[in-house]
């Protein structure tokens, strides 16, 4: 079994849940995943890098496909070498190593073109309407894995949505940061419901998608992951401060406000070229003020799989994490 992206959050954990029930595992990623005392073998390169890819690889039956660029500013470059050619040399390497099954990681934010997405499934990927780099890239990524979805190689793609917990450097992270910075608003009137999962739930549903896909089996088609409980947005951030021990955010700033600054920020970001966190982007902006939840029963159907943590338990699990100094996760 192949994990690429191992040294992410989603990734670390989904080895860790592979290796606890006797799987043999290899990950790939650029530096050390810190997983090598647990009997795994790391390969370590750009997943864009052919040979690195054939070494990682070789002799697997199973690839999950989490390897990525994820941000909200970078140059457009880094994140087609990154997530479109890198999922296309995945996918020769699987090919011409005869491997039968790959487990896709995709991103609800394929298909979400600004607008809300309210109990919906898994709309198609479309690269046209997707905002932003990254979302656009995952897209272009997404419909390539599934074209070659055949006999000879299963591919499922699955989507987890707003993936969260102890450790997490993308959502939980930075709104932190932002939070104990003063600068984290709450955008219009922050009623937007959305779902998100955590990320022990997350990597349960890879293992299973590993296990269900198969040409016989569930392949071929996108499935969304979220743990199911549809919040609204400033409940989620109060309680992500609450957890960490910092203040609820209290500036608040009208939608289109917030939508004229985020647009002048990007404008910014690009021109200048910077690669550093920007206070508010209009992408971020959409993501905070408009419902995004989604109907797990074909998930759950195909699956076999549901949530088990829940946003009860994982906020406690959070809390405790930040109480004893945020250690280290496994």
């Amino acid at each position: 079994m192949l994990v690429t992206g191992a040294s992410g959050l989603l990734g670390r954990v989904t080895t860790w849940a592979l290796l606890e029930r006797g799987d043999d595992v290899t990950v790939l990623q650029r530096g050390s995943a810190g997983l090598g005392a647990a009997g795994v073998r790391e390969v370590r390169g750009d997943v864009a890098d052919p040979d690195v890819v054939r070494r990682a690889v070789a002799g697997q039956d199973a690839v999950v496909h989490l390897a990525a660029k994820v941000d909200v500013v970078g140059p457009a470059a880094d994140f087609e070498r990154a997530n479109v050619e890198g999922t296309r040399v995945v996918l020769e390497a699987c090919r011409a190593a005869g491997v039968g099954r790959l487990v896709h990681v995709s991103s609800p934010s394929v298909a979400h073109a600004g607008h809300p997405l309210v109990g919906v499934g898994a709309e198609p990927a479309d690269p046209a309407t997707a905002r932003g780099h990254y979302s656009r890239t995952k897209a272009e990524a997404e419909l390539l894995a599934l074209a070659l979805d055949g006999p000879d190689l299963a591919v499922l793609a699955v989507r987890p949505h707003l993936v969260w917990g102890p450790g997490d450097t993308q959502l939980v992270g930075r709104l932190v940061e932002r939070a104990r910075a003063g600068r984290l608003p709450v955008i219009g009137s922050g009623a937007a419901l959305i779902d998100t999962t955590y990320v022990d739930d997350a990597a349960a549903a890879l293992v299973a998608a590993v296990d269900a896909c198969a040409p016989d089996r569930a392949h071929g088609e996108a499935l969304v992951v979220t743990g199911g409980e549809p919040r609204p947005v400033v409940e989620i951030l109060e309680r992500v401060c609450l957890a960490a021990g910092v203040a609820a955010p209290r500036l608040r700033l009208p939608v289109g406000v917030a939508l004229a600054a985020g647009a002048a920020v990007d404008a910014v970001w690009s021109r200048t070229g910077r690669t550093d966190t920007p206070p508010l982007t209009r992408f971020l902006v959409e993501q905070l003020t408009t419902a995004h939840w989604f109907d797990q029963r074909r998930t759950r159907e195909v699956l076999g799989w549901a949530p088990a943590v829940g946003l009860d338990e994982g906020f406690r699990r959070l809390t405790e994490w930040y109480a004893a100094g945020s250690p280290a996760t496994s």
